[in-house]
């Protein structure tokens, strides 16, 4: 995005606040703070570039929007990052998100109050869906005339065009009885203006919404709310690695350290608001040794189940083409035959063939001969896929190792291990998803393990002893610090987690502008 025309802060002034990444959780506070006239600096580890020097090319790709840097994963199922979950450069992980932006149900926000298990969320469900809305209106979502499982909903665009995979979902939940619709998806399916962005065009169904949108009409931060914060006067600081937090005499933050150019700088800042994910913000506050008095930084990392079942059809599919994921059921948030605590959302699915490769051989084990045979099959293969409640466990965390990074900072270490809860999801899963493919006229079904997204290294809540962040996101330990990402989800939700990471980002931006600081 272009920057050349934005303010500029002098290292020595000392601004109101400096925000740590510009992805979803820190580009809708970093607007509304700049719209109410704050001095306000964002800290951008990643590159900026323009939607234009995106490549559909799935090699490349990873190098211009992806975190590559090494992390450490173990456990029984050890978490895929990279292309799968992390993103880089201002934007954050829009850039690289697919978009699927399903609301949370209000049954994921009491969890532990419906099932005895996981952990309710401290915020009222009609108070996050007002936010939500806002969200909606200021970057663009579009949708269904009609969402079966919440009548009263409205999307002010309509939905992309569908695609074979999505049809075939179609076809194969009216014949086993599940209602299935066009899915709520944070992309322009007609011309919008977006203001102090100029025009994003209507989506045109490339099918590369991954490697990066070259035409706007993805939602992404750097072409929704990163141009109205620099127009309001946020200055954004990209290629700025953040590795060190300063304290003053009274314990709370004075100064962000952070290396650009391969040398140190030092931002002075009356607040600090962390928004860098579910892995960099925990990494930074252990490396740092702060707001930890409850010791649960890095603790409850939690991965969303994203089970695919694929098959085989006679028909082409091309599954590349179009909108990936345009389809989704709810009929299983809550399921009345369910074993186990949570539920599940089911999307359509359409992949690049070089992710769809990845997939076959960490989920599904392919190596050699079987990969290459397998693939031959792709023009014909169509899959569906999950987003799974996943609960929290003692030995599911984030530490540091041993190792460090360019920087000299800790790399992470994340280990995770589904639960006998997330086995008995899944398994009612598969049985699903296989009667929808099949019931499509699907054969030479292929079930395909995966987790999605990282959620849950410093939880908000009510109690300062279990949580690391207060209701408003606001540091137990720290007052002047903040952290808005996926990091303070107190549970996975059920729902992709963007929508509600700038949400919160919103509510946080209020609240802090209420505290006065």
């Amino acid at each position: 995005m272009r920057l050349d025309h934005q303010r500029h802060h002098s290292e020595d002034e000392v601004v109101d606040v400096v925000v740590v990444g510009t992805g979803a959780g820190g580009a809708p506070l970093l607007a509304s703070l700049a719209r109410r006239g704050l001095s306000v600096v964002a800290l951008e580890a990643g590159p900026n570039t323009e939607p234009d020097d995106h490549t559909p090319d799935e090699v490349e790709a990873p190098g211009d929007i992806n975190w590559m840097d090494e992390r450490i994963s173990g456990g029984s199922a050890p978490t895929a990052f990279g292309p799968n979950n992390s993103g880089t450069g201002v934007g954050g992980s829009t850039l690289h998100w697919g978009a699927f932006t399903p609301r949370p149900n209000a049954h994921d926000i009491r969890l532990r109050t419906d099932s005895g298990q996981g952990e309710d969320w401290p915020i009222d469900h009609a108070e996050l869906t007002g936010w939500i809305e806002q969200v909606e209106h200021d970057v663009g979502v579009a949708g269904p005339a009609h969402y079966p499982w919440d009548p009263a909903r409205r999307y002010r665009m309509g939905p992309p065009a569908r695609n074979a995979s999505s049809d075939m979902m179609i076809r194969g939940a009216a014949a086993v009885g599940i209602t299935a619709t066009d899915a709520p998806v944070g992309l322009t399916t007609e011309d919008r203006h977006q203001e102090h962005h100029g025009l994003r065009q209507a989506c045109v169904a490339c099918g590369s919404c991954h490697q990066g949108c070259r035409n706007g009409a993805k939602v992404s931060t750097d072409t929704t709310y990163l141009p109205a914060a620099v127009a309001f006067g946020a200055e954004i600081r990209a290629e700025a690695f953040v590795h060190g937090i300063e304290l003053d005499a009274r314990g709370e933050v004075e100064a962000v350290v952070y290396r650009q150019d391969g040398r140190d700088h030092r931002q002075r800042c009356r607040a600090l608001v962390l928004a860098a994910g579910g892995i960099e913000t925990p990494r930074l506050l252990l490396h740092t040794g702060l707001a930890n008095s409850s010791g649960q930084v890095g603790r409850n990392f939690t991965a969303h189940g994203a089970t695919q079942v694929w098959a085989t059809f006679d028909e082409s599919m091309r599954s590349y083409r179009g909108y990936p994921s345009s389809i989704i059921t709810e009929d299983f948030v809550r399921p009345a035959d369910a074993d186990f605590a949570g539920g599940y959302l089911i999307q359509s699915l359409g992949v690049q063939p070089l992710t769809l490769a990845t997939s076959l051989v960490r989920g599904g084990g392919l190596r050699g001969a079987e990969l290459v045979r397998a693939l031959q099959d792709y023009p014909r293969m169509a899959g569906v896929g999950i987003n799974a409640e996943c609960l929290p466990y003692d030995d599911n965390r984030l530490v540091l190792a041993d190792e460090l990074d360019e920087n000299g900072v800790p790399k992470a270490r994340v280990t995770f291990s589904p639960g006998s809860n997330e086995e008995a999801i899944t398994k009612h899963a598969v049985r699903t998803m296989t009667a929808i493919v099949e019931a499509a006229g699907g054969k030479d079904v292929r079930v395909l393990d995966r987790t999605a997204h990282t959620v849950g290294t410093a939880r908000m809540g009510t109690d300062a002893g279990n949580s690391v962040v207060d209701d408003a996101g606001r540091s137990w330990d720290v007052p002047n610090m903040w952290i808005v990402d996926n990091s303070v989800f107190p549970s996975s939700l059920i729902a992709n987690p963007a929508l509600t990471i700038m949400a919160l980002s919103l509510r946080t931006a209020d609240r802090l502008l209420r505290a006065g600081r």
